[in-house]
């Protein structure tokens, strides 16, 4: 019934204890209406029994009746009120399916009726005996497709052979020796699936998150690598210009130095020649004077007197060649081609240093690898050839042949350099050593081996491998430094003091942890007695 039929003020159905809408009114034999449940409470704390309203006294408990007509105008009110606090449905709600005009959001489905009702249309269902008896759940979207289409019956089962949704009497048919399950507990196993898949894609997502920061990471080093590279070009290319601008200025001075010699020669020509232009011309301005004397005796006499001419060149077999500048810029070039590539060298060699003493890192020398003649400081920074054999106890990492020693650390990635000072030695051996590298016989120091090493010995500096390569050796060397590209499998050796590339071993390919070896050599009765010493780094 709708809300408007109710014409009578909402106080009139008020129970005047609890204040709220009557619920099983009863009347009182003054005439006065309250819900039972309240007046029996309110008479139960009480000695005598009188009317909360009117306050009549009742010797007796009075026998209270059911008012029929106020409780169903009680009940209409309640479910108009009810349907007044109710809001409209909203897109994500279930809407009634009675309603029309305004639909209002339901409150119950009813799975016999397959029907969604709101407070207002579903009041027949708590009040009719016949309805009371229908399943009501929560409000359900779409309740005819949670019906077996064949038995008209509520789908309440999962088929896990055929993985379909079946009602009851679908297993006595077609589904008769399948297992099934309760739509709830499948719909468990199925969500903890479906959670164990999201988790995964979230594990996913994470890590293509983090693959996308790392690949911004290597951008961002790469930019920063650039921008560093781009500085020490610069650099690079300014003191070479500075280089090349020297060597114009020497270049202009000798070209100059050139012309000015043929200057000199050409005027020093010039001089001569107008000397004898000179001399000539007094010599001729006598001859003029003698030649107009027309007396004979006068003439002779004169004539006997004229000086003898003085001496000259003969200026036919002189040959005056200037200086040929042709050829002087190619010529000029050709000289300085290997000075300036030495140069360029040396500056490159300066940055490339500079960029890899950046990867310096703290090593200490592990006594349990130590030859037992070798000696090492407190600090395992040093180590030298004691010149006795030590008893000490073998292990597997002990050399027992070659005077060697590794670094405690050890590095499987990435890139690492140190530096070794070797100043006041006539021999030595230093590099890297992989992890499984022969520590007990006479081996080769060679790559195939694992040693990534150069030798110094008889004034000859040396990589180990098969066939040798000599280094050049400028002068007597003081501090080497080794830089290691594990992932590139490159090994650079430096000459540190002169700031110059040695040597570089590329094309290796690392597949377990390197370790720095030293190997001071035998100290040569106190000639090669100064220890290799881990030094470190002054950039």
């Amino acid at each position: 019934m709708a809300c408007a039929n109710i014409s009578w003020p909402e106080e009139d159905f008020v129970c005047s204890i609890c204040l709220d809408v009557f619920y099983s009114p009863v009347s009182t034999p003054c005439g006065h209406n309250f819900c039972r449940i309240c007046i029996e409470m309110f008479w139960d704390k009480k000695v005598q029994y009188n009317c909360p309203v009117c306050n009549k006294l009742f010797y007796t408990r009075p026998d209270l009746r059911v008012n029929h007509l106020l409780s169903e105008m009680a009940t209409r009110m309640r479910t108009c009120l009810q349907a007044n606090e109710q809001s409209c449905v909203q897109l994500s709600e279930v809407p009634c399916d009675v309603c029309t005009g305004t639909q209002m959001m339901a409150v119950k489905s009813c799975l016999v009726c397959l029907i969604s009702y709101c407070h207002t249309h579903l009041e027949p269902h708590q009040r009719v005996a016949g309805l009371k008896r229908h399943q009501l759940v929560n409000p359900m979207h779409c309740l005819q497709d949670r019906m077996c289409k064949k038995h008209d019956r509520l789908l309440e089962l999962f088929c896990k052979t055929e993985q379909v949704c079946v009602c009851q009497f679908c297993t006595e048919g077609d589904h008769k020796y399948h297992p099934v399950a309760p739509l709830k507990e499948e719909y468990d196993v199925q969500m903890a699936k479906l959670r164990k898949i999201e988790s995964e894609v979230k594990q996913m997502i994470q890590e293509r998150l983090g693959k996308i920061q790392e690949i911004k990471d290597t951008v961002k080093f790469s930019e920063e690598d650039a921008q560093r590279e781009i500085a020490d070009g610069a650099q690079v290319l300014h003191s070479l210009m500075l280089y090349i601008e020297k060597y114009r200025d020497d270049f202009n001075q000798t070209v100059k130095y050139k012309l000015e010699s043929t200057v000199k020669q050409a005027e020093s020509l010039i001089k001569e020649l107008e000397q004898e232009i000179e001399e000539l011309n007094n010599r001729s301005s006598e001859v003029k004077q003698l030649s107009h004397i027309e007396d004979h005796l006068h003439f002779l006499q004169t004539f006997k007197s004229l000086k003898k001419p003085p001496p000259t060149r003969d200026w036919n077999t002189v040959e005056f060649r200037p200086q040929q500048f042709v050829g002087t810029l190619r010529r000029s070039l050709d000289q300085l081609e290997e000075p300036l590539n030495m140069e360029l060298k040396k500056l490159c060699d300066s940055v490339e240093l500079k960029r890899v003493q950046q990867y310096d890192i703290n090593v200490t020398l592990d006594p349990e690898t130590a030859h037992p003649k070798l000696i090492l400081s407190e600090d395992g920074k040093q180590v030298h050839d004691g010149g006795v054999r030590m008893e000490l106890l073998d292990n597997p990492k002990r050399f027992t042949h070659n005077l060697c020693v590794l670094t405690r650390q050890s590095f499987s990635s990435g890139s690492f350099y140190f530096e070794v000072q070797v100043e006041g030695k006539n021999a030595w051996c230093l590099g890297l050593a992989r992890e499984s590298c022969n520590r007990k016989g006479g081996m080769t120091f060679l790559p195939e081996n694992g040693y990534w090493t150069i030798d110094f010995k008889k004034d000859k500096l040396i990589f180990n491998t098969k066939p040798v390569v000599c280094l050049p050796l400028r002068a007597a060397l003081q501090k080497v430094g080794v830089f290691v590209d594990y992932d590139k499998g490159l090994v650079s050796f430096y000459d540190v003091e002169a700031r110059v590339h040695i040597y570089s071993s590329t094309g290796s390919t690392f597949s377990e942890p390197l370790y720095l070896i030293l190997c001071p050599c035998l100290h040569d009765g106190g000639k090669n007695s100064a220890p290799m010493i881990i030094s470190p780094v002054n950039s």
